[in-house]
């Protein structure tokens, strides 16, 4: 009997032993990319891993778009996250490294223009006036806000924006710059939002902009500027019922997920997908997006299943597209 209760403690030891060396191993999905993404994935993320009892972990980092595609172009990560489609020149990095992958827009966001809320003189911008102040003409030349319009104060002006790594940079220099990229130096960058966030709230002359979340998340601490639809000549503001209604142009925009079709063959990391096409929905309502139809997601998954490969944006932004224009655009391909 003694024998048999020492062997029975051994294997016990020993099954002990084979349960901690399988958790040290426990399936990891790596995600990385867009910080305007980043809420709703690890939204997506922490109800997955709630609902898999933490048998599969799953880990979000925010390193850009940009920065982001080159770690997935190096086979580094499982999904990218990103505020803007892929470029021609990831696709070409993408391919030369043989990773292709599934495209798969999860939702709107409305890029948003954010002042201190002790600012008392602004109460919209143009493009216009957001090119002036942000083009790279406008460094070290551009520093009071009565250089940009003179009915307002003779103030230093302070900048917060996205780094250079950054979709939202991206897209809001080809949106009010004309070109993407296309910005003054002498602000503070920072690929971390909440950083921004801090920024802005603690100067009231500074301006900055962000994903929607991250201005819905700190009201109390900011203030949304309505930008002037271009096109209407109207000061819309950014919310929900105006990206979905298409008023609130140019700074209205789809955000994706890309999924690593190698990556896809893995049954933890095709499972993740399923989970997040079913609740991303409710999610990005949630973090304060806005979601797309059901056919969205439902259609993400069909892609997914028949391994529809590539992008339907051919490389390239384009700014100001609506919900109904990619839903036409993705239901064509």
């Amino acid at each position: 009997m003694f024998k048999l209760s020492k062997l029975v403690s051994a294997l016990a030891v020993a099954g002990v032993a084979l349960f901690g060396a399988q958790a040290a191993q426990a399936q990891v999905i790596k995600i990385d990319g867009s910080s305007t993404v980043y809420p709703i994935t690890e939204a997506v993320a922490e109800e997955f891993q709630k609902a898999k009892k933490n048998a599969i972990k799953v880990t979000v980092g925010i390193s850009g778009t940009g920065g982001g595609f080159k770690k997935f172009c190096r086979d580094e990560t499982d999904i990218s996250n990103a505020s803007r489609p892929i470029t021609a020149k990831e696709m070409e990095d993408c391919k030369a490294a043989g990773v292709q992958y599934v495209e798969m827009p999860v939702a709107f966001d409305a890029l948003t223009i954010v002042i201190n809320p002790k600012n008392s003189f602004l109460k919209q911008a143009t493009v216009a006036e957001m090119k002036t102040l942000w083009e790279p003409a406008a460094q070290g030349k551009i520093m009071k806000w009565n250089q940009v319009n003179p009915a307002w104060p003779d103030a230093p002006v302070k900048l917060f924006g996205a780094g250079a790594d950054s979709g939202t940079f991206e897209y809001f220099t080809e949106a009010m710059v004309g070109k993407a990229k296309s910005s003054r130096g002498d602000y503070t960058a920072s690929e971390d939002d909440n950083v921004l966030v801090q920024g802005v709230s603690r100067d009231v002359n500074a301006i900055g902009y962000f994903g929607y979340a991250y201005y819905a998340e700190n009201t109390a601490k900011l203030k949304a500027l309505a930008v002037v639809n271009p096109k209407t000549g109207k000061a819309i503001e950014p919310s929900a019922a105006n990206v979905e209604n298409g008023t609130y142009a140019p700074l209205s925009r789809p955000i994706f997920i890309y999924v690593k079709a190698k990556s896809l063959e893995k049954p933890e990391v095709k499972e993740f997908i399923e989970f997040y096409m079913k609740n991303g929905a409710k999610l990005t309502k949630e973090v304060k997006y806005v979601p797309l139809p059901a056919s969205a997601y439902t259609g993400n998954l069909e892609h997914m299943n028949k391994k529809k490969l590539g992008t339907v944006f051919g490389g390239h932004n384009e700014i100001g597209i609506t919900i109904e224009e990619l839903m036409k655009r993705e239901a064509k391909n």
